[in-house]
């Protein structure tokens, strides 16, 4: 990815709010850029998602 389709990504995940996340989180396919550890959205989604709050059992169990 280049600087700029990595601040892109990083303003989409500041827009998602914490049930989009885990919607994410739990369901992204095999291989999806924010969670790829050889970028830096891996630690950026993390770090915004734990100072939303992160999974709660709510949460998961909405989602199913």
């Amino acid at each position: 990815m280049t600087e700029k389709e990595i601040e892109e990504a990083k303003a989409r995940i500041d827009k998602m709010n914490r049930f989009e996340m885990a919607s994410l989180w739990r369901f992204a396919p095999v291989g999806h850029p924010f969670f790829d550890s050889s970028l830096p959205l891996a630690d950026y989604f993390k770090a915004r998602f734990d100072s939303l709050g992160g999974f709660s059992p709510e949460i998961s169990k909405a989602l199913g």
